[in-house]
């Protein structure tokens, strides 16, 4: 047997079926910036706040994923390639049942998040770029990586040693190094309210 023979089994239910159920419309929240930049605090902040206003979500958090899901992929460009697509075929299923889905990762590469909206309507895909200055990141330094990275003990670390490439034409633009978590969830909020993901 080869992929030749796989062949694609169209379902009874379909995305628009389960959307309704919800009473929203689902969309993946893309959230990219360096480590440290507060992706996960954020997402974190808007996951509670659907929840709240009983919206259906799910978190792929970077450092979760790689432990179940990634889990032996390093931190080389071609696993994070590997990791980004991963998480895009995830996150397409997620569109699909009909939720809200929010990821946080580095995801460096343009190409990558690009290969991961075009998985989806051109709605669905939301990148939220956490723009946090490299040296407000590296002075947070919660896992202690940038040292480790300075150090040359961490090859291959996003803002050091290895690019990252920020959004260019990004859907909501954070400026994340003097701004609250209660403004910037809010920011986000009304970017969902205002084009109709939530109680679509």
């Amino acid at each position: 047997m080869s992929n030749n023979d796989i062949v694609w089994h169209e379902h009874h239910v379909a995305k628009a079926e389960r959307s309704q159920l919800k009473a929203q419309k689902p969309c993946i929240l893309w959230f990219t910036g360096l480590s440290g930049s507060g992706k996960s605090t954020i997402a974190n902040a808007v996951e509670s706040r659907l929840l709240e206003m009983q919206r259906h979500t799910y978190l792929l958090d970077g450092d979760n994923v790689r432990m179940g899901l990634n889990k032996g992929l390093g931190f080389s460009d071609e696993d994070r390639i590997e990791n980004i697509r991963r998480i895009g075929e995830v996150s397409k299923l997620f569109v699909d049942a009909g939720t809200i889905v929010l990821t946080a990762f580095i995801s460096p590469f343009r190409v990558d998040r690009a290969q991961v909206k075009a998985l989806v309507e051109t709605d669905e895909f939301i990148e939220v770029f956490v723009d946090t200055p490299l040296a407000v990141c590296e002075s947070r330094d919660p896992k202690g990586l940038y040292k480790k990275a300075r150090n040359g003990e961490i090859p291959h670390f996003t803002g050091i040693s290895s690019p990252y490439e920020a959004p260019e034409k990004a859907e909501i633009h954070i400026h994340n190094d003097d701004i609250s978590i209660e403004d910037v969830t809010t920011q986000i909020i009304d970017y969902l309210q205002i084009k109709g993901y939530i109680d679509a």
